[in-house]
């Protein structure tokens, strides 16, 4: 019975409308002779490169989530934009093996810093990609543009 509900409450996800809605950060820094650079993580799951994001927390402000997620998962500490410098849909797959669309509202951090100590340390991979690069490597293709 437990799994009927579970799988009810997917289905529910799926059918809901507006999609469900994500922060992420784009972390950027820039050098001195060198041109912007982006930085991509992995995934846990699969190890494609994503960029951080996480679902909205209560009491914080969409730009605090993307940067809180930036620290969570890649140690990044720096200055986040209050507006978002857009967005990108794409299909996550939930435990129960569903996909649900989700809306990622994406904004700009620029990177002061990394902190050798986070939370997922360990858990991915964290590289710097000259921009171009890093958008052909994204794998999310809405992401890409």
């Amino acid at each position: 019975m437990q799994l009927l509900h579970r799988v009810l409450a997917d289905v529910q996800l799926m059918l809901r409308r507006p999609p469900r809605l994500q922060y992420a950060a784009l972390c950027y820094r820039v050098r001195t002779g060198h041109p912007l650079e982006i930085l991509l993580i992995t995934s846990r799951d699969t190890g494609r490169w994503v960029i951080p994001k996480g679902w909205p927390i209560k009491g914080k402000r969409a730009h605090e989530v993307a940067a809180r997620e930036a620290f969570e998962e890649a140690g990044v500490k720096g200055s986040c934009e209050r507006a978002p410098i857009g967005h990108y849909v794409y299909r996550k797959k939930l435990d129960s093996g569903l996909k649900v669309s989700c809306t990622v509202r994406v904004f700009a951090m620029k990177v002061a810093g990394l902190r050798g100590n986070f939370p997922e340390k360990g858990e991915r991979k964290l590289v710097w990609f000259e921009y171009r690069e890093a958008a052909r490597r994204v794998a999310e293709r809405s992401l890409r543009d």
